[in-house]
């Protein structure tokens, strides 16, 4: 089979950092190709200069065999090239048809106005001939996010792209979305396509790629077949040692109730409940797990716990406290710390440099703020936490929107976990962030949980949410449908509960969302998985 893409020892520089250290990759036609590594290994720019973005200060590109040099996207582009990127590039109050063909729009009348019916037409062909459910006319801002990415895949397709690269395209997808994407994979490859396919992703690059290479410390450190090797050797390749892939939590000693929701209900953005009369506790030295669907009242409940939402009915205590209407920097001075889910929009400043992100949240307190802010001392509490959560690059100065996503989350959970909490609110801690980071990320909750702190762990990722968790709610538009016991709800009945289904038969009865126990049909016994986990 003939190599689509040749990339020959390709070097780039940015000031004080080799990104790309004579790298080579070869990527067979029609085939799907990982590019595995962890935050800042280099993958993203190798692929950017592949797409024109960035020019190599040495090294080669070769397209089916032909030397070909790119001075931007266009060019690309125009030799076959797609790119869909981390965060889409759609115009969200445009229709699907619209966003596709931007730019090369056919046109009637003598090329004065766009011919929208020509338009709808070769977008519905398109998303026919691969197998996609896409609406023409759709308004982007409608669609669900997998609907979205699917817009950029047509887009790319829509231009004539043969090889298409993918940069972390299931980052923001729930599990759902991501199977879907992978079959759309089928269908491109089946076509004749060729994917370049970003990740830090163990399983799923071993699930949808043919071949994976990995790179580590912007070192192509090898390829391998992708059905002839383990999650176990993968690891180890990208990050140098040995890495405990599965959580080990050991038992959880819970104490007095820390954080306590009764009767909460939420409206969303546009109306309509988002959260329906909801309560639970959450103890100190226990990690309450919440998993459910994207989309299902999670989003709303937490803003109303961490301040950023005033709840329609019911409260929220911190202690003895109640704290429902207070503000969010009033729930920070009270010991609460928060990973929002959406770091750019919530959790950092993207123009902001890592110093002055460092002490968001503290800029009013002691010993960093007050009256002035220490700068000194925000630079050294900067430098503490990009030393012990492997942030890169290791620049304080360096501003936010520099980093890779993976890296903008390790400072922003170093940020909140460093606070001294007694209460921490994790919403998906560790999207976007490669295999040695998670690793490193769930020893922390631990480590916080076993310190007597009380976590709120919000997570798509069931193997996260159950091996972390001491209780494990489920939610489903906007309820609690169930409270259970990780350590023995399997991942079929935890799929029910999600789609808002109970299993027909529960071999023991649930744990309840303030951690004592209810019995199930058969009156059977059951530990607190907050007591003896």
């Amino acid at each position: 089979m003939t190599n689509a893409v040749e990339l020959r020892e390709i070097t780039k520089r940015f000031p004080g950092v080799i990104a790309n250290d004579d790298v080579s990759l070869a990527v067979e036609s029609g085939t799907v190709h990982a590019l595995l590594g962890e935050n800042g290994a280099g993958k993203s720019t190798l692929m950017n200069v592949l797409y024109g973005l960035y020019e190599p200060d040495a090294g080669t590109i070769e397209l089916d065999g032909q030397s070909r040099t790119f001075d931007s996207p266009r060019d690309a582009i125009d030799a076959g090239i797609g790119m869909i990127h981390q965060h889409f590039m759609l115009v969200p109050p445009m229709s699907v048809a619209e966003n596709v063909v931007l730019g090369h729009e056919p046109t009637k009348w003598g090329g004065l106005a766009t011919d929208r019916g020509q338009a709808r037409d070769a977008v519905r062909e398109l998303a026919e001939r691969y197998g996609f459910a896409a609406d023409p006319d759709a308004m982007v801002e409608d669609i669900s996010v997998g609907e979205q990415q699917r817009v950029e895949i047509l887009k790319a397709l829509y231009r004539g792209a043969d090889v298409l690269i993918l940069d972390e395209p299931t980052g923001v997808l729930t599990p759902q979305e991501v199977e879907e994407l992978f079959a759309v994979f089928e269908e491109l490859t089946a076509e004749g396509k060729t994917l370049i396919f970003i990740t830090h992703k163990l399983g799923e690059a071993m699930e949808a790629a043919d071949d994976i290479t990995v790179l580590r410390d912007g070192v192509n450190v090898g390829t391998v077949d992708a059905d002839a090797t383990t999650r176990e050797e993968l690891a180890e390749m990208m990050v140098g040692r040995e890495v405990v892939l599965d959580v080990d939590a050991g038992p959880a000693d819970p104490g007095d109730s820390v954080l306590s929701v009764d009767g909460l209900s939420v409206h969303g953005e546009h109306g309509g409940k988002h959260v329906t009369d909801t309560g639970f506790t959450v103890r100190e030295g226990e990690i309450f797990g919440i998993a459910g669907v994207d989309g299902n009242g999670q989003s709303e409940l937490i803003e109303a716990i961490t301040g950023l939402r005033v709840p329609d009915a019911g409260t929220v205590n911190l202690g003895d406290e109640e704290i429902t209407r207070v503000s969010r920097s009033g729930h920070i001075d009270r010991g609460m710390a928060y990973v929002p889910e959406d770091r750019q929009e919530r959790g950092l400043v993207m123009e902001f440099d890592l110093t002055e992100n460092g002490v968001l949240g503290s800029q009013h307190t002691p010993p960093i703020g007050g009256g002035r802010i220490d700068w000194n001392g925000a630079r050294g509490h900067a430098t503490d936490i990009i030393e012990e959560y492997d942030v890169r690059p290791p620049e304080p100065a360096a501003e936010a929107h520099s980093l890779s996503g993976g890296n903008q989350q390790k400072f922003l959970v170093g940020r909140e976990f460093e606070r001294d909490p007694d209460v921490v609110v994790a919403t998906h801690p560790t999207r976007g962030v490669d295999v040695g980071s998670t690793e490193f990320i769930h020893d922390r909750l631990l480590e916080l949980r076993d310190a007597g702190v009380a976590v709120l762990l919000v997570s798509a990722n069931l193997t996260e949410v159950r091996g972390l968790s001491d209780r494990l709610a489920v939610m489903h538009d906007g309820r609690f449908v169930d409270v259970v016991d990780p350590d023995t709800v399997t991942e079929e009945d935890l799929g029910l509960l999600m789609a808002g289904e109970q299993p027909t038969e529960r071999e023991s009865a649930d744990v309840t969302a303030d951690g004592g126990q209810q019995d199930d049909e058969t009156g059977s016994e059951h530990r607190s998985t907050g007591g003896e986990r």
